[in-house]
């Protein structure tokens, strides 16, 4: 037993007899710290490519038809992308619409050598302002805090060539940043509808400031009322007129009688929508083609007198005494009120005295005259002894009727109230005065919109700049009865064929209306000596009326062709023809060729009682005669 014990009791005292040294155990911990290491790491990796098989395994197995894209590309749509909605006329053509242009500004603090780098941007942009270029882009601070400017405007709408040749030059400091900039394709069309945008994009005037938040909020186009067909026939025509009998203005409205939409409204003279009161020509003699610094409104500019401002709107601000064109509302009064019928007479033999005032007619027949011959003859003693029949308080209060009192409800801001006396100071001359269209002052809409409602059946609306659906019906208020509005309708007529409007008849179209010659007032009161509006309104066709139209020349001048007389029946009238002539195609009408003299009979009222009507009805006018206003 002894012997066998012994070498283990050896080994287990050479075992005991091993040592291991520090530097080795501590080898040995770092062996254990790095395997620890080692294993978090495999597990890392296990975790990353475990998820990267599983998102294969999705994108390639599981759902391999709708991959998941980390970033999906960017496609033109061709669509630009801008804040404010187009604004479209009522067959959809642009009026207004807004695209992508690109500014460039500097920061100052970024440029270092001011003057050097003002000398270089001047060749590429030859036209800016040295001074003012160097002014800008000098490092300064504002404020008593003296921050730093970093933001300075340097030019707008850069074309595409100008920029790359901008950034070309390699100047540090100078940034491009996209903006938007209002485009109007038409023009001078319809400038004072539009109206016009700051450089913000904000509306400051027109349909632009009355529907600004509509079109900032909604990017669907707008779509008014207008066609810019018909407007741009009616512009021609009132320009044409003022150039013929050398007038300082001039405007023109066509509406539909039914629904009283604003088909088009002309204001002359007029100016580019796109760049208004020609702001954009005199900064270019100034300092560039593209503006240095933001142009503001026109109305910052030194403002012309209102009657030669290009910006003023004569169709909704201008007040102008209407004329004889509102002897077609005495007459409608007095035959709805029941004080005269269509053969009353009226004594115009003598003029009326009333105080210091004597009221007389112009080229008069110095006898009696019945109702109709009033207004083919444009009496104004006839119109005068008319509306006294009624009394000045039912006279005011059909005017109050008919709006002519009240400013109109349109959607433009450019509107004015008319001038009229007020309930106390309506008295029997002005009664007999706003007769024949004197001592009243109202705007050409204010007339076209009330004879409207005369020739439509007697119901008056507000005027509307937005287009209406087809069919629809607009709320409107009776002013007159039916059977007054067709006796209306056949006195229209009849000035057209006897009277003084016969230069507006256009065949197979039976025009109807009125013209009015009155003379201006001044500043201080008082009628302008040879300063006259000449003015005709009236609608078409008088069988079936669907649309009114009116036309006025400021203050025209004779001309050899008119021999002498610069009359609304020589200025007025045939320019209203030669619209209607020319705007009836495009709005659908064919002119009646075949049952002219059937028509001509339900719509036609003899001068007097036993008298043939229209001798001729439906053959060309004859040119209009100078003894009438």
């Amino acid at each position: 037993f002894r012997g066998r014990a012994v070498p283990a009791r050896a080994a287990a005292e050479s075992r005991a007899l091993v040592r291991v040294s520090a530097p080795e155990l501590a080898r040995r911990s770092q062996l254990e710290v790095t395997r620890g290491r080692l294993l978090i790491a495999a597990a890392g990796f296990t975790v990353l490519f475990g998820a990267v098989g599983l998102k294969l395994s999705l994108a390639t197995i599981i759902d391999p038809t709708q991959p998941k894209l980390r970033a999906a590309p960017r496609v033109p749509t061709g669509e630009p992308t801008v804040g404010r909605a187009a604004i479209h006329d009522r067959n959809g053509e642009v009026l207004a619409v807004s695209l992508q242009v690109t500014e460039l500004y500097a920061n100052p603090q970024e440029i270092n050598d001011p003057v050097g780098t003002a000398d270089r941007l001047l060749r590429v942009l030859p036209h800016l302002d040295r001074d003012r270029l160097i002014a800008r882009i000098t490092p300064r601070t504002v404020g008593e805090s003296e921050r730093p400017v970093q933001f300075a405007y340097i030019a707008r709408n850069l074309p595409p060539r100008i920029q790359q040749a901008v950034n070309d030059l390699g100047i540090p400091g100078f940034h491009f940043r996209p903006a938007e900039r209002r485009f109007y394709p038409q023009g001078r069309s319809a400038a004072h509808v539009l109206g016009q945008v700051d450089v913000d994009g904000q509306g400051i005037a027109g349909v632009e400031k009355s529907f600004d938040e509509r079109l900032r909020n909604d990017r669907t186009p707008l779509r008014l009322s207008l066609d810019i067909r018909v407007q741009v026939a009616l512009r021609e025509a009132v320009d044409r007129a003022i150039a013929d009998f050398n007038g300082i203005g001039g405007a023109g409205v066509l509406m539909d009688i039914n629904t009283a939409e604003v088909l088009a409204m002309v204001s002359l003279p007029d100016y580019d929508a796109s760049d208004p009161g020609g702001l954009q020509k005199r900064a270019e003699a100034a300092e560039s083609p593209i503006r240095l610094v933001a142009n503001r409104a026109p109305a910052a500019a030194a403002a012309p007198k209102q009657d030669q401002d290009p910006r003023f709107n004569r169709a909704t601000v201008g007040l102008y005494e209407p004329g004889s064109t509102f002897k077609l509302l005495t007459a409608a009064m007095a035959l709805d009120y029941g004080t005269a019928n269509i053969w009353s007479s009226f004594d115009a033999s003598r003029p009326i005295r009333y105080g210091r005032f004597t009221i007389s007619d112009y080229k008069g027949k110095n006898r009696v005259l019945m109702l109709p011959e009033v207004m083919a003859y444009s009496s104004n003693l006839g119109a005068a002894h008319m509306a006294m029949g009624v009394g000045p308080t039912r006279h005011r209060e059909f005017m109050v009727r008919l709006g002519m009192t009240q400013r109109l409800q349109l959607e433009l801001p450019e509107t004015a109230r008319p001038l009229a006396p007020g309930p106390k100071d309506w008295r029997d001359i002005n009664t007999m005065t706003v007769a024949f269209g004197h001592g009243i002052s109202v705007t050409p809409l204010h007339v076209v919109n009330g004879i409207s409602a005369l020739a439509n059946g007697g119901i008056l609306r507000q005027p509307t700049l937005l287009a209406q659906p087809d069919g629809a019906a607009r709320d409107g208020v009776r002013v007159i009865s039916e059977r007054t509005s067709e006796t209306m309708r056949r006195l229209m007529r009849l000035v057209v064929t006897d009277g003084s409007g016969k230069g507006a008849d256009v065949a197979g179209y039976f025009v109807g209306g009125k013209t009015g010659t009155a003379e201006k007032t001044g500043p201080r009161g008082g009628y302008l000596e040879n300063k006259r509006i000449a003015a005709f309104v009236g609608a078409f066709p008088m069988n079936q009326p669907r649309y009114a139209i009116y036309v006025m020349v400021d203050e025209p001048k004779p001309n050899a062709r008119s021999h002498g007389y610069a009359t609304a029946g020589w200025v007025a009238a045939p320019a209203a023809g030669s619209v209607i002539g020319r705007v009836a195609p495009i709005l659908g009408m064919v002119p009646e060729t075949e049952r002219i003299p059937q028509i001509q009979q339900t719509i036609a009222i003899p001068l007097q009682p036993g008298r043939p009507a229209a001798a001729r009805p439906g053959t060309p006018a004859p040119p209009p005669r100078p003894n009438t206003p």
